[in-house]
């Protein structure tokens, strides 16, 4: 005897009662996509349907469709406007583009965010290098053996993400100021913390 089922969900559905919808190809995923830019389906709108399951008192789909409603009787609606929003606009938008705008597209993607994403030692330096008004340069690979990424003036620095700072045994092998970053949504953040005092004082 077999030890595991397996019940899709389209099975589900049907186990359930649920009606069942035919959407074209690729449909779902556009309006998947337009709910995550318009924020349609949160619950400020339609409620926090994991709790809200909780409280319904019922036991069919109709039941809980008829309960949702009484208690939420403009969610649909209002998910529905916000959605649809979104949708013009990418009616708008895809009627320009063409073949040389995803080309461009593509090689933000592969050559730039890649070669930016990841080799971004000499923009952290740049950027200090603006704001305490002193020359900059990468380190050689033998100073990059000892763990030393760049030069801010003359003082050697280590630029490293945040989660190295709870790597103690691997931090106490750097002897040189270590520049910490931390990625976010629009770009990096940076703690200078450990600099000499001549430059964290200038910092903003």
């Amino acid at each position: 005897m077999k030890k595991k089922i397996k019940i899709s969900n389209e099975e589900i559905k049907e186990l359930l009662g649920a009606p069942q919808f035919d959407f074209p190809k690729y449909s779902t995923q556009i309006i998947n996509l337009a709910n995550r830019n318009a924020r349609g389906t949160r619950p400020n709108v339609v409620g926090q349907m994991s709790e809200l399951i909780q409280e319904f008192p019922g036991y069919t789909i109709q039941e809980w469709e008829k309960w949702y409603l009484t208690n939420y009787p403009d969610a649909i609606k209002e998910a529905t406007d916000r959605i649809m929003a979104m949708i013009e606009n990418f009616r708008d938008v895809i009627m320009r583009i063409d073949r040389d705008l995803v080309e461009k597209w593509v090689i933000d993607l592969v050559i730039v965010k890649t070669f930016t994403g990841l080799r971004f030692q000499e923009a952290v330096l740049g950027k200090l290098s603006r704001i305490f008004g002193v020359t900059y340069r990468l380190a050689n690979p033998e100073e990059e053996s000892k763990g030393i990424d760049g030069y801010l003036g003359k003082v050697p620095i280590s630029i490293k993400p945040d989660t190295y700072k709870i790597k103690q045994n691997l931090s106490e092998g750097i002897e040189v100021a270590i520049v910490y970053y931390q990625k976010v949504k629009d770009g990096i953040t940076l703690d200078i913390s450990m600099l000499p005092e001549e430059f964290s004082s200038d910092f903003k």
